[in-house]
């Protein structure tokens, strides 16, 4: 986030440079989605310096001419009708002047995205130059977020990704999955296409909605060419489709003006997924694998608290380089081994005739005693840790298979007044560095779980301190 803000900054300083006026958040559902890179520049006078017809990079002469002829060559390799323009020539201009090692910066992501987004739109049937369109959208950061909410490397609004398959959860967010926001793009502007049937016109619709788009071609009178309506659209889209040809000139021909990439990470074909059937950190990958948890991050995005969830309904991957893919099996597998060559904890399922459910009052020496059996054979069969009893919880009591060796205690249990004695908390105020935890310590027979009940504060992390907490100390 911090090199997309970064980014930002610079596209801001060329468009004030250039328009002198403020860049504006906008989204492609609500008109409001934040343009994170390229589309900065919008189409008012500016210093004539960047006008000239003739300009001289890296001691190559660069001439209108020269740019027309490559554009018009471009414009027979796509479906799109590539335009030579003041405006497209504007932009790249600009571009080449400004922001040259930003654009670098962007060929090093687009190394590792482009196969992604290349592989959906085939699929899909989509010009493959929509790829350029994440450039502009995202600057290919899979966690952008802009101010009105919209996320991911295709900037998806909450309601709109829904809309194409993009769940969102305490856990995981598609929308900064590259593959599955990248094949909901591709749905979207199929959808958009099939409405207008131009893709210029289904790129300004992905940015400014489709309303907008109808609401131009109405006030132009029934037009139905971008470059015919781009002056009723909104400000922010009449910069959007130019922006987007300048950078598929950018890329196609970075070479002839000296633009390469920089240092890419890891190249997408270097990596491979891995189907995940339990709840896994990254902390646990990376101790596994030897893959760093900020590196993990960056290949799965989708994940936000860096947790990859457990859901036997849903399927979660996990990608990861392939020289680590054989480490983290064979640490699994072996850490599998491990587990069944443990003795096996004694398990004693809970029947009517072999359990006894816990009264009010009941403690585990009373219900040993009363059963004739140890505490610890008490504890052992059912796997308590604490002295801790809830009222109502089953306790198995006998060890034994036969109905009959259920033997009822001698001692009638009188039948408890129906009417609850009120709970006595304890109030306790979170220190500095105090945890769950530790605080569960603090308390005999206090576990981690009891104090999220009895604070309702599941799914809580951390714990601020001068938080207060109630402890339960008895009911009375």
């Amino acid at each position: 986030m911090k090199k997309l803000l970064i980014f930002i900054f610079a596209c801001n300083y060329v468009l004030v440079f250039a328009q002198h006026t403020p860049i504006e958040d906008f989204d492609n559902q609500t008109n409001i989605k934040q343009t994170a890179t390229i589309n900065s520049i919008g189409d008012n006078e500016f210093n004539t310096s960047h006008n000239n017809l003739t300009s001289t990079i890296n001691n190559e002469v660069f001439t209108s001419m020269v740019l027309k002829e490559r554009l018009k060559i471009l414009n027979t390799k796509t479906p799109f009708d590539v335009p030579y323009n003041a405006t497209v020539e504007r932009f790249i201009r600009l571009y080449l002047k400004e922001n040259k090692a930003a654009i670098s910066n962007l060929m090093d992501r687009a190394n590792y995205y482009f196969p992604i987004f290349e592989k959906y739109l085939d699929k899909h049937d989509i010009p493959l130059e929509i790829k350029y369109l994440a450039v502009v959208e995202s600057a290919l950061l899979p966690t952008a977020k802009s101010h009105a909410g919209a996320k991911g490397i295709w900037q998806f609004m909450y309601h709109t990704g829904k809309q194409y398959g993009l769940n969102v959860t305490s856990y995981v967010d598609d929308r900064n999955d590259p593959l599955k926001a990248t094949e909901a793009a591709c749905l979207y502007l199929k959808d958009l296409y099939e409405r207008f049937n131009d893709w210029d016109l289904a790129l300004a619709a992905y940015n400014s909605g489709p309303g907008n788009v109808n609401k131009a071609i109405r006030r132009s009178g029934g037009k139905r060419n971008y470059w015919n309506i781009r002056q009723y659209l909104p400000k922010e889209t009449s910069s959007y489709v130019p922006a987007f040809y300048a950078t598929l000139y950018l890329f196609e021909y970075g070479e002839a003006h000296q633009i390469y990439p920089n240092d890419t990470e890891i190249d997408y074909f270097d990596t491979d997924t891995v189907h995940i059937k339990e709840q896994l950190s990254f902390s646990e990958i990376e101790k596994r694998t030897g893959v760093s948890k900020k590196f993990l991050a960056s290949l799965n995005p989708q994940y936000k608290l860096g947790v990859i969830p457990y859901h036997k309904e849903k399927n979660y991957v996990l990608t990861l380089p392939k020289s680590a893919i054989d480490r983290f099996m064979n640490i699994e597998l072996t850490d599998n081994k491990t587990l069944e060559d443990k003795e096996k904890q004694i398990h004693i399922v809970a029947t009517t005739y072999n359990s006894y459910v816990v009264q009010k009052l009941d403690n585990l020496p009373k219900i040993a005693r009363k059963f004739e059996i140890t505490l610890q054979q008490l504890k052992k069969w059912n796997g308590l840790q604490t002295d801790f009893l809830i009222e109502g919880q089953r306790l198995v009591v006998t060890d034994k298979k036969s109905e009959v060796a259920m033997q009822v205690p001698t001692q009638k249990i009188h039948a408890q007044k129906s009417s609850s004695k009120p709970q006595v908390y304890e109030i306790y105020t979170v220190n500095e560095g105090d945890s769950l935890f530790i605080i569960s310590k603090k308390f005999p027979n206090v576990t981690i779980n009891q104090l999220r009940n009895w604070n309702n504060i599941w799914g809580v992390p951390h714990i601020k301190p001068g938080t207060e907490l109630k402890i339960l100390t008895s009911t009375e």
